[in-house]
């Protein structure tokens, strides 16, 4: 399922109804579902900041009523954190520094909107960022809270050192040395508990703790109140208590300390290869990944993949494949050095956590594992095997993300090596650049592999049911496109190039999505079934004045009825678009096709574009069907779209829907279908039993 970006509430002053809907236009192409309000008076902006929570303020300079000042007071007055940035005429230095002053964040000229998106992005992240301090800030109070009481009732022996005496002791530990109470054994320094003999290796210990990443333990005998004594471990860690920094002392009994060490190999290895495991492999990395933060660490992560082991483990088996599996493990071992961890992460990924670094040295070890593997015979009994891997790296530094982001950047940095030109198949080693996978930095290489996926015929269409909650039994589905690479892996659109802003590209595209799912509904339809399509097209395809004509041609060769088709443009491509759109959906019409309308609710006035578009359907963009779960303001909002939508006698769609929970919602709304992972998730068959839902 994808993940969407939170929705950005965004208010806006500004005379221009147009210009407004181009402001919120170009956030929504950003990335962001957008809903906007454009404030109109005083009374409007009071009511507007104290009934809903706002995530940006866009305001023009306007000689009115209603200036900027006002609106930044009006914020200030209600204590509302809300980014505001200013478009102003006449800019300069001056005009600025006042306004930032006055509490705006920052300040452009009106024609500057490709910065705007940008400084918008930084202003709603750091919004969110400080909505999640907050939230952390709760959520960390709790967790102390929820701590203590853990240390309270742990039967683990726990207490914390401060310069020598004892601040806390849960009550395993006043009754392991048989104190009555916490009191007396505050009175008792650490060195007093510790019998003679030990004490100097206890001095020792405590004076090389300083800071919170030391650790240390020690075999020692201890003595309990009545002063006999008795032999513990005692585990020294940092920690802090009560915002103090101090010592975490635990006791245990002392244990075999050779079969301790067996359970702990077992619990951390992976039994087929006897490298590291997965578990213990991200352990590892969260202590190199905090200690890089301090600047006391740095390293790398090596991704390693054994490319096309699908077909590989299809062709050997499961016996086979493993056997080559542990003999990768053998290979790795014989390339890292001592230092290096090695682990096995999944069936047929392995990975590298190198501490101590630089970038030409793990470059040069990426390029050291790739040979090896390359070079090195493999055996399946009396068969012999060659196997590549594909690998990414990626640097620990200073500026590390957090674990999970680590992982998911060492994975498409292993990914990114079949994008390659040269390396379709794999075998290469990529060293994660950001710059390669940011939006808009698209290059020749992407664009190659999109061609070349399309020239191999390595698109693919999945089928989703949409269910009408009116029991009218009809059959329909949405198809949506996939790519498939190089190891038969799906990829969504949203993870490759965005091929919407490439014409040429995009129109192919359109064109093969649109053939295919003519022959798979003509199959489909021959069978019984009364099903129709809704086919998802590009803003580029609305100005192909040739497509109505190449549609015509294609719908009477398959023998399929205009009206088994339902074309679906989003809002924001026919509002840029909308005289081309409108005479799009005119030829359509034509030729008895239907129009969807998709994404919609997001634009300033959006029941204007469907004055303009003749669209039998309407699809409700996804962000609503999260907000209706959570608001009574938006499932209110939700009912009368639907209502309005009804009485221009269009058909209403809710996507996205998870769960039962929001059924009855969707319903007492009036809604007319309703699509998501809850009915069925895209398939490869229109195989949907539509009388289920009768």
């Amino acid at each position: 399922m994808q993940k969407k970006n939170p929705t950005l509430h965004l208010l806006l002053l500004d005379p221009s109804q147009n210009d407004a809907e181009q402001v919120v236009s170009l956030l929504r192409n950003a990335g962001h579902a957008t809903r906007a309000h454009r404030v109109t008076s005083i009374e409007d902006l009071e009511e507007s900041l104290s009934t809903q929570t706002w995530d940006l303020f866009i305001a023009k300079e306007v000689d009115e009523e209603l200036t900027f000042t006002a609106c930044l007071e009006e914020i200030r007055r209600q204590d509302k954190d809300i980014p505001f940035i200013l478009l102003a005429d006449g800019f300069d230095e001056e005009k600025t520094i006042a306004a930032m002053k006055a509490g705006a964040r920052d300040v452009l000229p009106p024609s500057a909107l490709p910065r705007l998106v940008l400084i918008a992005k930084r202003e709603f992240a750091g919004l969110e960022d400080r909505r999640r301090r907050s939230r952390l800030e709760g959520y960390i109070k709790e967790a102390e809270k929820r701590c203590q009481l853990l240390l309270d009732s742990s039967r683990d022996a726990i207490a914390y050192v401060g310069e020598g005496m004892h601040i806390y002791a849960n009550h395993t530990y006043l009754e392991l040395f048989q104190y009555e109470d916490v009191d007396e054994m505050m009175c008792v320094p650490l060195m007093d508990i510790v019998a003679s003999k030990d004490q100097d290796a206890l001095k020792d210990i405590l004076k090389s703790f300083n800071d919170q990443d030391t650790e240390a333990t020690l075999n020692c005998k201890v003595r309990k109140s009545d002063d006999a004594e008795f032999d513990v471990v005692l585990s020294f860690s940092g920690a802090t208590y009560d915002g103090e920094s101090c010592i975490q002392l635990i006791a245990r009994p002392q244990v075999d300390s050779e079969l301790e060490e067996k359970l702990k190999r077992f619990s951390s290895e992976d039994l087929l290869t006897g490298l590291f495991n997965k578990q213990h492999f991200t352990e590892q990395l969260d202590d190199l990944r905090e200690k890089a933060l301090d600047n006391k660490a740095k390293g790398a992560i090596f991704y390693i993949e054994i490319d096309h082991f699908s077909a590989i483990r299809q062709q050997y088996a499961i016996t086979g494949s493993d056997q080559l599996l542990a003999e990768t493990a053998n290979v790795l071992r014989g390339v890292c050095g001592k230092e290096d961890l090695l682990a096995r992460l999944a069936d047929n990924t392995f990975a590298v956590l190198s501490p101590q670094i630089e970038e030409k040295q793990a470059a040069e070890l990426g390029e050291k594992i790739r040979k090896a593997m390359e070079e090195h015979v493999f055996s399946v009994g009396a068969k012999s095997v060659q196997l590549t891997t594909s690998i990414g790296i990626v640097r620990i530094n200073e500026n590390v993300p957090p674990t999970k982001e680590l992982l998911e950047r060492s994975h498409k940095a292993c990914s990114h090596v079949r994008s390659l030109p040269d390396k379709k198949n794999g075998n290469g080693v990529y060293l994660y650049n950001a710059l390669d996978f940011e939006a808009g930095g698209r290059n020749e290489d992407l664009l190659a592999m999109l061609q070349q996926a399309l020239d191999d015929n390595r698109f693919k269409l999945l089928f989703q049911p949409v269910i009408s909650l009116r029991g009218e039994g009809e059959e329909h589905y949405e198809t949506f496109l996939r790519m498939v690479n190089n190891d038969g892996k799906e990829i969504s659109p949203i993870e490759f190039l965005p091929v919407e802003e490439v014409e040429p590209l995009a129109l192919k595209l359109d064109r093969w999505v649109v053939l295919q799912n003519i022959k798979s509904l003509a199959s489909h339809r021959s069978k019984g079934h009364e099903t129709r399509l809704f086919i998802n097209l590009t803003h580029h395809t609305l100005a192909d004045t040739a497509f109505v004509e190449w549609l015509a041609t294609a719908l009477k060769a398959a023998k399929l009825p205009g009206d088994s088709l339902i074309f679906q443009v989003t809002e924001d491509g026919a509002i840029q678009h909308l005289k081309q759109a409108k005479d799009f959906c005119d030829g359509l019409a034509a030729l008895g096709c239907k129009v969807s309308l998709s994404k919609f609710g997001c634009a300033l006035n959006p029941f204007n574009t469907l004055k303009h578009i003749n669209a039998q359907y309407v699809k409700v963009d996804g962000s609503f069907t999260d907000e209706i779960q959570r608001s009574d303001e938006a499932r209110e909002n939700l009912k009368a779209m639907v209502t309005e939508l009804r009485g221009q006698k269009r058909k209403s769609i809710i996507p996205l829907v998870e769960s039962a929970a929001i059924l009855s919602t969707l319903w007492q709304a009036g809604v007319d279908y309703i699509q998501g992972y809850y009915l069925q998730a895209p398939t490869t068959e229109m195989n949907y039993d539509f009388s289920e839902s009768d």
